[in-house]
């Protein structure tokens, strides 16, 4: 038996792992952080029996709460991910599986790898309407990459979507991908009368570092990115300070950061009531915004969510916060859970890498239907 995580976004600990019916592992912290959560392993034993592992750190991670009715999944071809029988004690998470093949992987939810990060962004511009722009790079030398989508005018909104400042929330990137698909689809209305509209400025993946070194929610230094963006650096998290810098040399018209909530089971949006500048007409583009989510899709519900900030208390260095008070616009942290959504249950899968994808294409018709509204 062989259990291995050398590999783009694995993280795992091994402790004992000699009898498939009592296998003791750990995860490990984010590198200079005490955050850990994210895990992505590789079992191989040719044994057909069950197989018990047991995640011994689990009581001690950074969302405790996010075990409880939690599943992690699984895949033999690291394509189709499943959930598994997964138990949680208040100590171990507990998860137990009969191997189909040779070889299974687990994760925390379905990874989104490096190698598809880049074929997202190249493939998309060879688009048209789609320029590649490097700001910068990373810690660890990685490209911040942006997405220009449209032609910028006058008349024209400008929107930016940012997403997975935290690498384990890898449901993000799979937003980000059905986003990216659905806009640069030519037969698709919505698609061109936005981009007559608006000019579109994406960010799949501003953590790339934290994304390949398995972590959950920091850079290469163990900086949370989402608490950066009143004063970032360029030595500590250049990823924020780059997109920052290029935000405001575009404005922003509206934004969406795109995250995964570990304890939620439901999608959800996160508003900038608190900030100073927050005003009615910030208040009617939110819930106008909100309602018009709540008519295209089951997948989104405004009855659960993150306590509201009270007036003039919100966190500036969180990227929506910032955004919203910067730029006066219509600023959103969305989140989708890692477990399931308890609105439309899905035992075999739960909340999804496809789900997550429709879902970013579903935000299309949302941003169309209140682009005209923005200014």
């Amino acid at each position: 038996m062989q259990i291995s995580s050398q590999f783009d976004s694995g993280n795992i600990k091994v402790i004992k792992a000699t009898d498939p019916s009592n296998i003791e592992l750990a995860i490990n912290k984010d590198h200079q952080s005490d955050f850990y959560q994210w895990f992505h392993f590789k079992l191989h034993n040719n044994q057909r029996c069950e197989h018990v592992l047991h995640i011994t750190n689990a009581g001690q991670s950074a969302y405790v709460e996010g075990w409880q009715d939690y599943q992690a999944v699984a895949s033999y071809d690291r394509d189709h991910w499943f959930r598994v029988p997964t138990e949680f004690d208040g100590q171990n998470l507990t998860i137990t599986l009969t191997p189909e093949y040779d070889s299974v992987y687990f994760a925390y939810f379905a990874p989104y790898s490096y190698e598809r990060h880049q074929d997202l962004l190249h493939n998309a511009q060879l688009d048209i309407d789609c320029q590649l722009q490097v700001l910068g790079q990373t810690i660890d030398g990685r490209d911040v990459s942006v997405l220009k989508v449209g032609e910028e005018a006058q008349d024209k909104k400008v929107i930016w979507l940012t997403a997975r400042q935290h690498p384990g929330e890898s449901m993000a990137e799979w937003f980000m991908e059905g986003f990216i698909d659905r806009l640069l689809d030519e037969d698709d209305g919505v698609a061109r009368a936005l981009l007559n509209k608006a000019v579109f400025y994406l960010v799949p993946n501003m953590n790339p570092d934290g994304c390949v070194r398995g972590h959950l929610r920091t850079n290469a230094l163990g900086v949370n990115l989402n608490r950066e963006w009143l004063e970032p650096s360029l030595d500590k998290s250049p990823e924020v300070y780059l997109v920052r810098e290029k935000m405001l040399a575009t404005g922003v018209d509206m934004h969406l950061d795109i995250h995964g909530d570990e304890a939620l089971p439901v999608n959800f949006v996160a508003g900038c009531e608190g900030i100073p500048s927050y005003d009615q007409r910030l208040k009617t583009l939110e819930d106008n915004f909100k309602s018009i989510l709540l008519a295209i899709t089951p997948e989104f519900q405004d009855d659960k969510g993150y306590d509201k900030d009270p007036a003039g208390q919100a966190n500036l260095t969180v990227a929506s916060n910032w955004v919203g008070e910067q730029f006066k616009c219509l600023a959103f942290t969305v989140e989708m859970p890692f477990k399931d959504n308890e609105l439309l249950p899905d035992p075999s899968v739960g909340w999804s890498d496809n789900r997550s994808s429709l879902f970013g294409r579903d935000m299309l018709t949302a941003i169309y239907r209140i682009v005209g509204d923005l200014r």
